[in-house]
């Protein structure tokens, strides 16, 4: 019989440069989410870890690749999670997606990231805000990073409203989106404007009442050109 060759196991050294650099990345996010790009160097965030600066300059090339590294990080799971959702629903409704169920999908599975994700993923959230709002080079990370997740979205609500113009879904899809980046942002203006009855880093009530706040936006300015 022949012997399998064990699965090599990570070596010690190997760990220690993973939980560096996962050290790095979060105190990295953490400083970016509170000052954006260019309020942020490299020995900020080698003061927060505790380290020497130039051992960031060994790990990423220069802040710009480790902003993009931070960004991708978390990117990658929400993209993901969402993707996944956006099929489940779409095999569940039997092919008639409905506005606010697909809202729900994309929403929902992204807002129980910063429920259930702590700190890390609020401040993710937080950067992302940021991003969004960044004309300059903001737009070509979400490009990136989210475009097939939303084109997925929109090929959903295309046909929930099959009487609706393109134009209107995507008007629509925008100010979705530009209620989720204010929400994420976390700027605690709820919370003074409402005297305290809302609070900006509740998102379970945000998630409670999103998605169908926006179906009905999604209704009243496709059914008004009918």
């Amino acid at each position: 019989m022949v012997e399998l060759a064990k699965p090599r196991r990570r070596t010690k050294k190997a760990e220690q440069r993973a939980e560096t650099i996962e050290q790095i990345l979060d105190e990295a996010e953490y400083l970016f989410s509170k000052h954006g790009l260019h309020g942020v160097t490299l020995k900020d965030v080698a003061k927060r870890v505790g380290v020497h600066h130039t051992l960031l300059n060994y790990y990423f090339e220069d802040k710009k690749k480790l902003f993009d590294a931070v960004f991708a990080r978390r990117a990658v799971v929400t993209s993901e999670k969402r993707m996944q959702a956006l099929d489940d629903y779409d095999a569940a409704c039997g092919g008639k997606p409905t506005v606010e169920g697909a809202l729900h999908a994309f929403l929902d599975t992204d807002l129980d990231l910063y429920i259930e994700g702590g700190p890390g993923w609020k401040n993710y959230g937080a950067l992302g805000a940021l991003v969004a709002n960044t004309p300059e080079w903001g737009a070509e990370l979400m490009d990136e990073h989210f475009d097939p997740v939303v084109l997925r979205l929109i090929g959903l609500l295309k046909r929930a409203l099959p009487h609706c113009s393109e134009a209107d879904i995507f008007w629509g899809y925008h100010f979705v989106t530009g209620a989720l980046m204010v929400t994420l942002a976390r700027t605690g203006r709820i919370d003074k404007l409402s005297g305290g009855q809302c609070r900006a880093d509740d998102f379970t009530a945000v998630k409670a009442r999103m998605a169908s706040f926006m179906a009905a936006g999604f209704h009243q300015i496709c059914n008004a050109k009918r």
